[in-house]
């Protein structure tokens, strides 16, 4: 259960604005041949630097918004359910980790001119020639915007609301995304209404003069107090717009229900099944009464909301249960991320018949941060652990010592690639410290934002090739 950031003093940035790259070193091309570095595995060397490889990247892009962000999300828009073209807009609400309580505040931003270019899986020409990603760098100007889709750095529009104490998860409720919820390590779940300042920064097309510095004294829609603790746990059906589910460190679950207007009934009586701390909170997305959880006790328990104790409880793990993930596109898959670096895929279909572990993996070496299934791909999902690493899954992958061959052939060289490595990792970013949660864009395909000790990334890996799934959703 590794959820508070150390120090957050130091990561207080002074600079609100974006800059690109992923924090690695500028530094002169070294003269030996570069070669892939195994996170874990290999040392490095006394002189030696990781460098990062920008043809790796459709885009990449590095913000702060001031203190640490240990939760954020992404607030759905108007400007399009399916983007593919830069440069980008995104929206987003986060939670500050300040040094004392009332320092606190939720930030309501808006990011333009996400820039960059697709890239093709096999090179045409030499990497050389087509390798440049806008960046923080004196020549990230140089390429045109035909090339990047865009251009110059990304612009932060940022507007603060203050809160008391730390928040330790945020979410935004999809079908009305300006209604907020937030978790306080005051013990308070808090639901807010962000919507005069989306709408302030939606028209705006410039930085917002005054939103970067003051901060907005705002009263919450409702304050809950009934938890006995702090907690993490927290999520908005997909189904029923407004119902919310809230679980806190003493293992207690509590259902919130939409009232007329702006108001929610909170059931007094919680939902009673672990033995302790609820770290998260899953809807099913088909399913509008169930829901699971995952807690420190080891245990994953599927809930009908009719009804105050589990329809089913397992063992997950054998340690903390940190995240779940329940899968849009393939409602019979569940993830889960450990403690002890692991993470498992479910088949819930098969619970009755004893083993549902589909899939297991070990890679991480330290706890699991967070993890969530692409909204695009039914087969793909993402990892952040404290190890610094965030990875991205694909199930469906197997090793093709032929397609390897055929793709030496194709670029002319030997790939140094670790031969370790399971065939399901896609991808591995780097870069940032003490990673905290990840969100795929639910409108941007292949768009994979994080939040660690020093400040946000955005990614969009150049291996994933999304597709929109059959049904269009």
């Amino acid at each position: 259960m590794v959820r508070s950031i150390k120090n957050p003093k130091k990561a207080k940035k002074k600079d609100k604005g974006l800059k690109g790259g992923d924090g690695s070193s500028a530094s002169s091309v070294p003269s030996m041949p570069a070669k892939v570095w195994q996170p874990g595995v290999d040392k490095l060397e006394e002189g030696e630097e990781l460098q990062c490889d920008p043809s790796a990247y459709n885009s990449l892009h590095a913000f702060s918004v001031g203190w640490p962000c240990l939760s954020f999300d992404v607030v759905r828009d108007s400007l399009g359910l399916v983007r593919t073209e830069f440069p980008h807009t995104a929206y987003f609400v986060a939670g500050t980790q300040a040094e004392k309580p009332s320092w606190n505040s939720i930030g309501i931003f808006k990011i333009t001119n996400i820039s960059g270019k697709r890239r093709e899986l096999v090179p045409s020409k030499s990497a050389e020639d087509n390798s440049d990603m806008d960046s923080d760098s004196s020549d990230s100007d140089e390429d045109s915007d035909d090339e990047l889709g865009g251009s110059g750095v990304p612009v932060l529009q940022l507007r603060k609301v203050s809160h008391e104490g730390c928040i330790n998860r945020i979410r935004s409720m999809p079908q009305t995304p300006h209604i907020c919820a937030s978790w306080a390590d005051t013990s308070h779940v808090q639901i807010w209404d962000f919507g005069s300042h989306l709408n302030a920064l939606s028209e705006s097309e410039t930085e917002v003069s005054q939103g970067g510095s003051s901060v907005f004294n705002q009263a919450p829609l409702l304050k809950f107090g009934g938890h006995k603790d702090e907690g993490y746990a927290i999520d908005w059906s997909p189904l029923v717009p407004g119902r919310l589910v809230s679980g806190d460190c003493k293992s207690c679950i509590h259902l919130w229900e939409p009232a007329s207007g702006s108001t929610w009934n909170v059931d007094s009586t919680p939902f009673r099944g672990h033995s302790a701390s609820v770290e998260d909170l899953q809807w099913s997305p088909t399913e509008p009464n169930v829901f699971a959880s995952g807690s420190v006790d080891g245990n994953i328990a599927i809930w009908d909301v009719k009804q105050k104790s589990p329809v089913v409880s397992f063992k997950a793990h054998n340690a903390d249960v940190n995240v779940i993930t329940w899968n849009r596109l393939a409602s019979c898959m569940l993830a889960s991320g450990s403690d002890d670096g692991s993470f498992s895929i479910r088949d819930l279909r098969m619970l009755k018949e004893g083993d549902s572990v589909v899939a297991h993996f070990e890679y991480h070496k330290h706890p699991v941060t967070s993890i969530e299934w692409s909204p695009h791909e039914a087969s793909t999902l993402a990892v952040s652990s404290a190890d610094n690493q965030l990875t991205i899954w694909d199930l469906s992958l197997e090793k093709d010592e032929e397609e390897e061959a055929e793709f030496r052939s194709k670029t002319k060289e030997h790939v140094n690639a670790p031969e370790n490595l399971p065939p399901q990792l896609l991808f591995i970013h780097q870069g940032q410290k003490d990673l905290k949660e990840l969100h795929w864009h639910p409108q941007v395909p292949g768009m994979i934002v994080s939040t660690a000790l020093d400040g946000f990334n955005i990614l969009m890996p150049s291996n994933i090739q999304s597709t929109l799934p059959s049904d269009g959703s």
